[in-house]
């Protein structure tokens, strides 16, 4: 009774019953309708050696036999993949063979010491072995120590009462080999959770029985309810002790493994890797052949071309250079783009090494497929280093086209903060990019020069940054000061320290010069957005009542937005409201058509989505800016799905009015800028300059600029996991966007109205798959998620009166959403058993209620039109 481990009797032999099962299913699911299936057999285990020095040096030998593989639910017999196949055809002769091969253990003080097989066996089924064998690991005290398994080195919990002993695996703390990836954003990632628990009943000091279960749950942070669970169980009970062979004499442990069988090997008890091969998977090129159709630029509305874009980045994630090669090769013009798309997001050192030989970056002709690489490098979902250097090599070298260079280094702004968030900011590669930009930004001279580094800062939002940008927000021209203040606008509040909000006041009460509305706004948002002082407010209000016509319009509404929507800052504002309430009435009853809204789209149980919509005239009734936005959050994170500026100044002489105070100089601009999932993408030109203003206008065609096409991969995450029992398993989420932006400003000088369009069309299929892999059998669940809609915002304004009327309409379009969840258990032969449950529901059509006074007004917008259209006649 003085070991410290369980402990054999000489002479015997203990038979035991073992069973292995797995279950897959949707989280919530009761395991007797869940997918999988069962390994039971025999275990014989006796004792072959003690160390005469240490009665707590043991080695067993432990032998699996009478193997039998069935489901884990009955199933009617038509429904059973298994049915009229003995084991050995299910697992196959060499497997079965290997299987039931004795091991042996060298167990001291209750731990596996040493675990010795055959060499040369399949991987699979030496990891089976292992799985039994880990089970053997015990301690027969409570307490937490790190010890090795199957699972690799874990914490490791036990707690002991009497003939109990209850074992916790801590599965977040085992180190092995981590395999796959997260998505960059926590939003469009998956959550999981790990658990593991063995529970020991012992009988005359070693097992009676072992239960043991394993769980992993994956779920989809932005719809919990898609995701999947892995259970895994074992047991082993005691169903008989016999008589069994003596012991072997000896003084050490080699010279007993040796008298056994000589060609015994110690190995780790660790799980060594496993890959199933594809036995009748498609080449990459017969994949492509398959879904191409569904690539074709004017279907990239459909979640088919999502779900498309999806399944060929795992095609080419297996795939060699020169096979994804020849595709790139061999693709015409129409087709491409959907191909560069889909080669760029795969991510894996051949895709990016095919592509980089494919593209010339000194051939201005190849224009959009160039720009669709650079922005799927910088949507990618986990960026490597490499990729940065590449890029960082292609901007120091010869770029033909001027707009690729810009979008090249605003890309790489993307990526140094891609790879900073994940703990990369000290890499060469990063240090070597971040330095690039801020010196050349130094050193420019011309304006777009500066800006395109601007822009590439709007995205890397490197804190030492922050000084450039406040120099060129207070003294840059127009448009310059303009991007600097929107890129300081990105930064968490948390940066922005007390120099900030200092030369955000100055800018927006033009202490030290006169600012254009545009930067003075954009300041004003920076205050109130990062918990502003009771003087900070209290200025701001202040101001009110004293700022040109449309700009005092535009900070009303706000402000008022700001107390509608409980933002942060609404506790100060109202505060200062109540002591400033004597000079209140007049300041605050202004004319005026500009305006500041937010609302919510949907508001759920795992995210919410909100919009923003602010417009800013100038006082002849011309559009100085309008801004849109969608944020999705959670309750730990945010993702700046979309941001569409439509910005626009010097039109006032097409209408023969006069420009505000301090804009009679500007150059007549329209353009529009875009950020799409935290990125800054390139921003478009209408028009620049008066004659190219005038052309365009007298071809009114009023045709929208496409401003993003393409397909993203939003969501990538993929987990390969080692079952305790033996098997591995493998959790892949997949996540496509097939989207259309596209944008337009239209004048009517006869109506003396204007309008600006933005259409966003998109489509988002989602595929996970949960799955087992055991060599002869695979078990597994799917989900999937697909959404088509269309979001339209349109703004018109007419300018034959002051106030003008400006009315704004946000629409999306009805949309179906469909969910289907496939359980499945197939043979290498084909032989496959699935259940599928489908679900779709309709999200009915939205005019967002924007607000009251932009209610009314469009309905004189359009009362008006149909009065001028009958009058004419």
């Amino acid at each position: 009774g003085h070991t410290t481990g369980p402990s054999l009797n000489n002479d015997k032999l203990y038979k035991f019953a073992y069973s292995t099962e797995v279950y897959v299913d949707r989280v919530k699911a009761s395991l007797q309708k869940s997918a999988g299936y069962r390994i039971s057999s025999g275990v014989d285990v006796n004792l072959l050696w003690r160390n005469p020095d240490n009665d707590d040096d043991q080695l067993i030998k432990i032998t699996i036999k009478d193997v039998q593989v069935e489901n884990v639910n009955e199933r009617p017999a038509a429904k059973n993949i298994f049915k009229g196949k003995s084991t050995e055809k299910i697992i196959g002769k060499e497997y079965l063979e290997a299987l039931q091969r004795p091991i042996v253990l060298e167990l001291v003080r209750g731990k596996v010491k040493t675990f010795y097989s055959y060499q040369n066996e399949p991987a699979f089924t030496q990891n089976i072995k292992r799985g039994l064998a880990s089970l053997f690991q015990l301690q027969l005290h409570s307490g937490s120590t790190r010890e090795v398994d199957i699972s690799g080195k874990c914490n490791t919990t036990y707690h002991v009462r009497q003939d109990q002993v209850t074992k916790v695996k801590d599965m977040d703390s085992c180190e092995r080999e981590k395999q796959g990836f997260t998505s960059h954003n926590p939003i469009l990632d998956v959550s999981t959770k790990a658990t593991s628990a063995t529970v020991y009943v012992l009988e005359d000091s070693f097992f009676k029985s072992i239960k043991a279960e394993e769980n992993f749950v994956f779920l989809l942070n932005f719809r919990r309810k898609t995701g999947a669970k892995i259970v895994s169980k074992q047991r082993l009970e005691l169903k008989s002790v016999q008589a069994g062979l003596g012991l072997i004499a000896a003084k050490q442990v080699a010279s007993v493994i040796k008298t056994l069988d000589p060609s015994y090997v110690a190995m780790p008890l660790e799980a060594e890797p496993v890959k199933s091969k594809c036995k009748k998977c498609p080449s990459l090129s017969e994949h492509w052949q398959s879904i191409r159709e569904h690539m074709h630029p004017e279907k990239l509305s459909k979640t088919e071309a999502a779900k498309s874009f999806l399944s060929f980045i795992q095609s080419i994630r297996k795939a060699t250079k020169e096979e994804i090669l020849q595709i790139i090769r061999n693709e015409n013009k129409e087709f491409l783009p959907q191909v560069v798309d889909a080669v760029t997001s795969a991510q894996t050192p051949e895709s990016l090494e095919a592509i980089l030989e494919f593209l010339d970056f000194k051939d201005a002709s190849t224009f959009i497929l160039l720009e669709r690489f650079l922005y799927a490098c910088g949507f990618a979902s986990h960026p490597s280093e490499t990729l940065l250097k590449s890029l960082t090599e292609k901007f120091k070298g010869d770029v033909a086209n001027e707009e690729i260079r810009e979008t090249l280094v605003i890309v790489m702004g993307a990526l140094i903060r891609k790879l900073c968030d994940r703990g990369g900011c000290k890499l060469p590669a990063v240090v070597e990019a971040k330095r690039l930009i801020l010196n050349r930004l130094e050193k420019a001279k011309k304006d777009d020069n500066v800006q395109m580094y601007l822009l590439a800062l709007k995205n890397a939002l490197l804190p030492e940054a922050i000084p450039v940008l406040l120099k060129y927000a207070e003294s840059g021209e127009g448009p310059i000061s303009s991007l600097a203040a929107t890129a300081l606008q990105r930064y968490d509040p948390s940066f922005l320290t007390k120099e900030v909000k200092e030369t955000m006041n100055r800018i927006y009460h033009q202490n030290r010069k006169v600012h254009e509305k545009t930067v003075r706004t954009t300041a004003a948002a920076i205050i109130l957005n990062s918990n502003p002082s009771y003087m900070e407010v209290k200025n701001i209000l202040l101001s009110i009542g004293e700022l040109p016509m449309e700009m005092n319009k535009y900070m009303l509404s706000m402000i008022q937005d700001i107390l509608h929507f409980e933002m942060p800052s609404s506790k100060t504002i109202r505060q200062v409201l109540k002591d400033m309430r004597a000079h209140n009435y007049d300041r605050f009853s202004k004319m005026g058509s500009s305006s500041a809204y937010s609302g919510y789209i949907t508001r759920g149980p795992d995210v919410s989505s909100t919009y923003s919509l602010d417009i800013l005239y100038s006082g002849s009734g011309i559009l100085r800016r309008s801004n849109m936005n969608i944020h999705v959050f959670d309750r730990n994170a945010e993702l700046h799905a979309i941001q569409v500026v439509i910005e626009a100044q010097g039109l006032e002489s097409i209408i023969a009015a006069t420009p505000d105070e301090g804009e009679e100089n500007l150059d007549s601009f329209a353009g529009m800028s875009a950020i799409l999932f935290d990125i800054q993408l390139r921003p478009v030109t209408f028009f620049q300059g008066y004659g190219d203003l005038m052309s365009k206008m007298l071809s009114a065609t009023g045709d929208t600029m496409n401003v993003v096409k393409g397909l993203v991969l939003l969501t990538d995450y993929l987990r390969e996991i080692q079952l305790q029992s033996g098997p591995t398993a493998s959790a892949e989420f997949l996540g496509g966007l097939a989207i259309d932006i596209s944008g337009g400003m239209e004048f009517s000088l006869w109506y003396r109205e204007s309008k600006t369009n933005v259409k966003n069309r998109v489509a988002v299929f989602l595929a996970g798959n949960t799955e087992v892999d055991s060599f002869f059998v695979k078990t597994g669940v799917e989900n999937t998620l697909e959404v088509e809609t269309a979001l339209d915002f349109i703004s018109t304004v007419q300018f034959s009166q002051y106030p003008f009327l400006v009315c704004m309409q946000m629409d999306r379009v009805e949309s179906p959403v469909r969910t289907h969840v496939t359980k499945y258990e197939s043979l290498p032969s084909g032989r496959r058993y699935t259940a599928r449950k489908g679900k779709a529901v309709m999200l009915a059509g939205n005019e967002y209620p924007l607000h009251q006074e932009n209610s009314n007004m469009c309905r004189k917008v359009f009362s008006a039109k149909s009065d001028s259209a009958s009058s004419w006649f």
